[in-house]
C-alpha cells in the first residue's frame, strides 16, 4: 500500500504499537526511610553495584530535602524522579523525563494501598521482615519497567494464593 511498509502482513503502524516498544519505562523503584536506609530496590536497567549505590544516595539527597509544599517530581540526571512520602518511608520511581508524572504517582499510591491492605496498616518493619513478599508484590504490579496490573483485588488474590503455597 502507499506509504506503508509491511512485514509479514502487518502494517508498520501496528508494529510500532505492539512490537517495537518505546524506550519510556521505569528505570528503578526504591523504598527508603528518612535516614536513607533502602528497604527495597528494584532495578529495570543494568547498573553496576557502585553506580547503584551512588544513585541510591543521590536520589535520597534530592528527595528528602524537599518541602512538603513542593511537587513530588524532581528532575534527576536525564530522568525524572517521582516520589511520595508515607509516614517515614519514601516510595520512589525513576522514569524518563517525558513520562507522565501523575501516572506514576498514582502507581505509587496504588502500590502503597495494596501493601496496606495486605499487611493491615503496613509499617517499615513489615517491609523489612517480609521483603520477599514485597518483591513479589512489586513483580505483580510492575513488570519489565511498566505498570502492568492496577487491580488491587487481583494483586491481593495472587498474594493470598502465594501464602497458601507456604
Amino acid at each position: 500500500r502507499d506509504g506503508e511498509h509491511h512485514i509479514d502482513g502487518i502494517s508498520s503502524s501496528l508494529q510500532s504499537l505492539f512490537f517495537f516498544k518505546k524506550e519510556r519505562m521505569i528505570r528503578f523503584i526504591l523504598i527508603q526511610n528518612r535516614q536513607g536506609k533502602t528497604r527495597m530496590a528494584k532495578w529495570y536497567m543494568a547498573f553496576d553495584d557502585d553506580e547503584k549505590e551512588k544513585l541510591i544516595e543521590e536520589v535520597h539527597a534530592a528527595v528528602t530535602v524537599r518541602s512538603a509544599s513542593l511537587t513530588n517530581f524532581v528532575e534527576f540526571r536525564n530522568y525524572k524522579v517521582v516520589y511520595r512520602r508515607y509516614a517515614g518511608l519514601y516510595f520512589i520511581i525513576c522514569v524518563d523525563a517525558n513520562d507522565n508524572s501523575l501516572y506514576y504517582l498514582e502507581g505509587i499510591h496504588n502500590f502503597v494501598e495494596v501493601l496496606d491492605k495486605y499487611f493491615g496498616n503496613v509499617c517499615e518493619l513489615d517491609l523489612v521482615f517480609n521483603f520477599y513478599k514485597v518483591y513479589a508484590m512489586v513483580d505483580e504490579i510492575f513488570l519489565a519497567g511498566e505498570i502492568m496490573e492496577s487491580s488491587q483485588k487481583r494483586v491481593l488474590a495472587t498474594m493470598h494464593a502465594y501464602d497458601k503455597l507456604d
